[in-house]
């Protein structure tokens, strides 16, 4: 892949967030721990699975996940 996970999502972020993913990404880009270089699944999936208090559902993750996979894989 061309481009880390963090670096993909940021194209969601949004003043006014529209759904889950823009307001994933909003949270992610002020998450200063997030792996902003991880291109690896298990690796972001942990740690939000640690850290990701901000995300409703790991759904949320796993579908910005499949887009990610599908547009730069």
């Amino acid at each position: 892949m061309s481009k880390s996970f963090y670096h993909f999502l940021m194209k969601y972020r949004h003043p006014a967030p529209k759904d889950a993913i823009s307001t994933f990404a909003n949270h992610a880009y002020v998450d200063h721990s997030f792996p902003k270089t991880s291109e690896d699944y298990h690796e972001v999936s942990s740690y939000l699975e640690l850290n990701g208090h901000y995300l409703d559902s790991m759904t949320v993750f796993d579908e910005a996940w499949q887009q990610y996979v599908l547009l730069e894989g």
